[in-house]
């Protein structure tokens, strides 16, 4: 299996709030056709250590903690996550300015509806594809791996595999192209049975083929039409 991927985490000392944000956050993912790894923390300690090299691309972090509060947790976390998009958690709304120093997206206020965590989570998606941050899950038979969306060159089909092409690795796993396609975003266009590409290395057309990452890929007629207007409103930045 491979689609849309995304790294969840939830950082909050009550067990049922967790598990209340969790299962809205998979709901809306869902819906969305993202697949998602949800890590939950009790502490700020505990999200801090756990983490690594890794970012996160939403975190839903509860501001009173025992221990070390959440603020305190954002702020450290800003020292090496920069694209990590951060929901404040809390019951008091007295920290939404503070909430500035550290860049938060949006606070959601406790005692909270699912609905309005669906709602601020649809923001922070459109938000984490503005920043380009989402991936592409592959999953092999002995790792699982993900590509940066960015990064992708182009999807290319043969038979029952599917071969993932940046500018410095070629990765293959088995699917179809016509599963992975409504999951991606839409700056990834087809432009033959066998081709996927992402329209932000598409650097020149002809009417069969067309320049992307610097490799010759073929058009076939059906698609020339949509690609040409693809291409037309991506190098006018619309």
């Amino acid at each position: 299996r491979s689609d849309t991927y995304m790294e969840i985490c939830i950082c909050d000392d009550e067990k049922k709030l967790r598990n209340d944000l969790r299962s809205a956050v998979e709901t809306e993912l869902q819906l969305n056709g993202i697949s998602c790894a949800i890590k939950e923390f009790s502490s700020g300690e505990v999200l801090l250590c756990s983490l690594g090299a890794s970012e996160p691309d939403i975190l839903f972090l509860d501001i009173e903690m025992k221990g070390l509060n959440g603020m305190e947790t954002a702020r450290r976390l800003r020292e090496r996550c920069r694209r990590t998009v951060i929901f404040f958690v809390t019951a008091y709304p007295d920290y939404v300015f503070k909430g500035y120093e550290v860049h938060a997206f949006h606070y959601i206020l406790k005692p909270y509806r699912e609905e309005k965590i669906r709602e601020v989570l649809r923001l922070a998606l459109a938000e984490a594809e503005r920043l380009e941050d989402r991936y592409f899950l592959i999953e092999q038979k002995n790792r699982s791996l993900r590509l940066s969306l960015k990064e992708i060159h182009y999807f290319k089909s043969d038979r029952k595999k599917i071969s993932a092409v940046t500018g410095e690795r070629t990765e293959g796993f088995y699917g179809k192209l016509a599963d992975i396609e409504p999951g991606l975003p839409e700056y990834f266009i087809r432009i033959h049975n066998r081709y996927l590409v992402n329209l932000r290395h598409v650097t020149d057309l002809s009417a069969s083929s067309c320049i992307c990452g610097g490799e010759e890929l073929p058009v076939s007629r059906p698609y020339r039409h949509s690609l040409a207007a693809a291409f037309a409103r991506n190098m006018l930045g619309g």
